[in-house]
């Protein structure tokens, strides 16, 4: 039995197959700590994210077909809303739409969606916040797409054959732009450092077992800049570092969990004016889960 053991777990592992073509739910949490530099929370923000894929064998289009039936956010402990814009929206994923070309907005996810959006209360969100309900669907397919399906071209997760390799993901050093709309200048970039996958074992969620992958973001820079005024700007630049977990289902090739956990210093100034330094503290969980988990009442508006 020891034996049997030992040789299943030297591999090789094939993580470079095609995913079963079958349609999935996924939910996803993600939430920002805001921490003074006396060592005390001043913020949180949370926002909860739900997609159903239809993969392209399925549904007959040029890429997977997405439905968000609806996005949850709560800001500190005020009521939680709902964002009526992003309720049953639609679109498709295109992995080879990078945003760093004249092609269209990273992945196919259209910037126009998120301008000059409200919670359900009418309330209209600030910039900051529009930016971060647009992020949670870059970091979704960052992590589902970038990180767990095979590139085409460079290293990526086809790379990994043995419990313990490690490697240099073909989004190191990559300089993808974070401007959005009006509220966010072109010049605006998350540069990513050594960016890093490696195969740490076999685990078992809900009782399925997932080949465990470790990412790493490496030491990561970014710079934001947003309009003020008639001619200044506000300018943020700082550093962060990424990393946690990607567990995938050994026989569909599906995502089952994905853990991060990040931290972002950042300064901000604006023209001529006082200087703020900020520390922010980033966790998501995201999960594959069931329809009827997926048709419930999202969590926080319980």
């Amino acid at each position: 039995m020891k034996q049997h053991l030992i040789r299943d777990l030297k591999g090789p592992f094939d993580l470079s197959a095609e995913r079963k073509p079958e349609s999935q739910h996924f939910h996803m949490e993600t939430q920002f700590i805001h921490i003074g530099f006396n060592g005390k929370r001043t913020g949180t923000e949370t926002y909860i994210l739900k997609l159903r894929c239809i993969p392209a064998a399925l549904s007959g289009k040029n890429g997977d077909e997405y439905t968000c039936p609806e996005f949850g956010l709560q800001i500190n402990t005020e009521p939680a809303v709902t964002i009526p814009a992003l309720r049953d929206w639609t679109y498709v994923f295109n992995p080879s739409l990078s945003g760093m070309d004249e092609r269209g907005p990273m992945f196919g996810i259209p910037h126009g969606k998120f301008e000059d959006i409200a919670d359900s209360l009418g309330n209209m969100l600030p910039v900051e916040i529009r930016y971060a309900i647009y992020n949670n669907f870059i970091d979704f397919h960052s992590f589902n797409d970038v990180f767990a399906r095979p590139m085409r071209f460079g290293k990526g997760i086809q790379d990994l054959k043995a419990i313990g390799q490690r490697i240099v993901h073909a989004a190191a050093f990559v300089a993808a732009p974070v401007n959005l709309g009006a509220g966010i200048k072109p010049g605006s970039v998350f540069r990513n450092g050594e960016v890093t996958l490696e195969l740490e074992g076999v685990s078992v969620v809900d009782g399925v077992p997932c080949a465990l992958v470790a990412y790493d973001s490496g030491e990561s820079t970014l710079k934001m800049i947003m309009p003020f005024a008639t001619d200044q700007e506000i300018v943020t630049e700082g550093g962060s570092e990424y990393k946690g977990d990607i567990y995938i289902d050994l026989a569909t090739r599906w995502v089952r969990k994905v853990t991060l956990d990040e931290f972002v210093i950042t300064q901000t100034r604006v023209t001529n004016q006082t200087k703020i330094d900020s520390y922010t503290v980033r966790h998501i969980l995201l999960r594959l889960i069931g329809l009827e988990e997926f048709e419930k009442k999202l969590s926080i508006l319980s």
